[in-house]
């Protein structure tokens, strides 16, 4: 089955999963959830935190003090495909658009449109980021 080269991989967050046997194994992603929680890994690691790949990540996480506004959103829907292109080659960027969520300024939200290139399945995902208000 082609899909097999989409991966597999643990589980992320990682957790127990019950097998066949009943015995517990850590949970295992497969295909193209795999590829989504490849995605989601990018989005939550800031460039620099990684020790032996120090540029392995996503520039959003510099923006945490930034005001929620359009040249904000702006700049954090950049970050997003900037690193989706370079660290995940199995999909295609088809759109990253950012606004603000909830009831707070503090919530941003990124709307990532992408295909898998192996499947030609598109997907669509949501990822939360949350801005920190300097203290007034």
């Amino acid at each position: 089955m082609p899909a097999e080269v989409l991966g597999v991989g643990w589980d992320f967050p990682v957790k127990l999963a019950a097998d066949a046997n009943g015995d517990s194994r850590i949970a295992i992603a497969r295909y193209e959830e795999c590829v989504k929680h490849s995605i989601l890994i990018i989005l939550s690691t800031a460039k620099g935190e990684r020790v032996m790949r120090l540029d392995f990540g996503c520039g959003l996480h510099d923006l945490v003090f930034a005001v929620n506004g359009s040249a904000t959103q702006g700049m954090a829907a950049f970050h997003v495909r900037d690193a989706l292109e370079q660290w995940e080659p199995r999909i295609d960027v088809l759109n990253v658009a950012a606004y603000a969520g909830g009831d707070s300024d503090e919530q941003l939200l990124l709307e990532i449109d992408y295909r898998v290139r192996l499947t030609d399945s598109r997907f669509n995902l949501v990822y939360p980021f949350y801005l920190d208000r300097p203290l007034a």
